[in-house]
């Protein structure tokens, strides 16, 4: 599943929640999950909306005090970090909000920990942004893309007192991914920085080549000369030649970088190990030339948004650098998945690969191939040669590949019986 926003209209928190419930999202899965941070002194609300002849809902988190705190980064983050959330929604929140942290620090000129939000730390912003990445999570969008964006004039009323329009953190989110904007006649503020962060962050500005299955509005509170609402497009991505095209998994990491000039190569075995252990996605080593013409080592580590802090530190403690490099990036992937292969010589764990459910290739996985080579006493090679026959054997019609496969596996046996 694919998406496409129609910002003719702008885009904020509410707006992009109310779209995604008029095309289908759950409104019991969005209070069930939301109901899962630990905020309070809310309800949510939900309506149909009819402007110039267009119908769609528009959502809202009502308040029952008005008087919202200002929250830290920090403590948005250590929230999110506690909150019993899915995986993968916590992950597109937490890097919403540090599209945000990131945008405001350089506003004002200080270090992302040191930003404390206004109105993005109140409990409106919380929910719209975690309702964006359950709404993603729920409808199994695995692309968004959005349109062009209304550029218009005069002052938007903030913490900080009156701000020209766009706001500046908006400017700044969307600055950073060279968003496309169209100039637009009227005044006052169409898109909030909540719905700059979500498009800066999930979203492509293009126009997809899509099938579309599912419409929905959701509408803003402004009255305009035309229906002030968003358009969301759900469907397939279609291929040039008009055939569905493939879905991709997608997800964020964190890059973690440092150059390492003073570390010996017993210690960065050790801190690959140490890194991997505490959770690090991958950890690979490459060889650099620094001033003097000294050699250095560039290690990287991708990491999961939420556990980036803590493998920083750990580089940080554990070599000799004095500082690492933190990038947000997203990842597109083929499905992957570990299954069980029934071979002669037993039970064996195989990584199949799959891209739109069908499968492109499929290996041996390395520890359960040496587990049953010590098992069986016979060289690695050779369990993998065998595997690798009934893998083959499996993907095609039954016969002389597992014939061979059983002849070798009789064989190593009578070899495997000599040799004791």
């Amino acid at each position: 599943m694919i998406a496409y926003l129609d910002c003719y209209s702008g885009i904020s928190g509410n707006m992009f929640l109310g779209a995604m419930l008029h095309a289908g999202l759950s409104w019991e899965s969005l209070q069930q999950l939301l109901a899962l941070l630990p905020v309070e002194g809310y309800q949510l609300r939900r309506e149909p909306v009819e402007q110039g002849g267009i119908h769609g809902q528009r959502f809202e988190v009502v308040l029952e005090n008005p008087d919202q705190p200002e929250r830290h980064w920090s403590e948005i983050r250590q929230m999110l970090e506690d909150a019993p959330l899915p995986a993968q929604i916590r992950q597109r929140a937490l890097a919403i909000f540090r599209t945000l942290a990131e945008a405001e620090a350089s506003v004002h000129g200080v270090e992302p920990e040191e930003v404390h939000f206004h109105e993005v730390g109140a409990v409106d912003a919380i929910i719209d942004i975690v309702g964006a990445a359950i709404a993603i999570e729920v409808l199994g969008i695995k692309q968004l893309y959005a349109s062009p964006l209304p550029l218009t004039s005069g002052m938007v009323q903030t913490a900080h007192g009156l701000l020209p329009v766009p706001a500046p953190a908006t400017l700044e989110i969307l600055r950073r991914v060279a968003a496309p904007w169209r100039p637009c006649p009227v005044e006052g503020e169409l898109v909030t920085p909540t719905g700059a962060a979500i498009l800066a962050t999930l979203a492509r500005f293009e126009q997809p080549a899509i099938r579309i299955e599912r419409v929905g509005y959701g509408f803003g509170h402004r009255r305009l000369p035309w229906p002030n609402c968003l358009r969301l497009c759900l469907g397939t991505a279609e291929r040039l030649d008009g055939s569905a095209g493939e879905e991709l998994d997608r997800d964020w990491v964190t890059l973690i970088e440092s150059n390492l000039d003073n570390t010996t190569p017993e210690l960065l075995g050790a801190l690959m190990d140490e890194l991997l252990a505490a959770g690090a996605l991958d950890v690979t080593f490459s060889p650099l030339q620094m001033k003097k013409n000294r050699p250095a080592t560039l290690l990287s580590v991708l990491a999961r948004p939420e556990q980036s802090e803590e493998l920083a530190t750990l580089i940080l403690r554990s070599s000799g650098t004095l500082g690492v490099r933190l990038q947000q990036m997203q990842r597109l992937k083929a499905q992957r998945q570990q299954e069980e292969l029934l071979t002669p010589l037993g039970p064996v764990t195989i990584k199949v690969k799959r891209l739109g459910g069908r499968v492109l290739s499929a290996a041996p996985e390395y520890e359960s191939c040496r587990h049953l080579a010590q098992e069986r006493g016979l060289p690695l090679n050779v369990v993998y040669e065998l595997v690798e026959q009934c893998l083959n054997a499996s993907l095609r019609p039954q016969g002389q590949a597992l014939a061979q496969a059983d002849g070798l596996a009789g064989a190593t046996d009578s070899s495997a019986a000599g040799r004791e």
